[in-house]
């Protein structure tokens, strides 16, 4: 019983792990490169129900490369929180003005 409670807890950890590596950004539609890009953190909810999915989104980003706002363009209403949140946070290499990217974030291995 205790192996069996101490292996079942090492499989829950490899998993979380396993699904934070696996949000991941797929791609960005743009000349302009990504210089700081931070992972999604997968939701609860997500990981509850099992869903998996892309979401895809447009980022205005300022010349200095911050995101200044994020629209989505598609994707399950579960995940679309955590991708937002994690786009606004990326930084971008600096451009003579401001851009619209179109960014798609992948959550898998649920």
């Amino acid at each position: 019983m205790r192996k069996s409670a101490a292996i079942f807890c090492l499989l829950t950890a490899a998993i979380f792990s396993l699904c934070a590596l696996e949000a991941q950004s797929i791609s960005t539609g743009s000349d302009r490169k990504v210089v700081n890009r931070v992972a999604p953190t997968y939701p609860e909810l997500a990981k509850k129900m099992h869903i998996q999915g892309t979401v895809k989104l447009e980022a205005t980003v300022r010349a200095n490369g911050s995101v200044k706002s994020t629209r989505v363009i598609g994707g399950n209403p579960v995940l679309v929180e955590a991708a937002s949140d994690a786009v606004m946070k990326w930084k971008f290499s600096p451009g003579p003005n401001d851009t619209t990217e179109i960014v798609q974030l992948s959550f898998e291995g649920q």
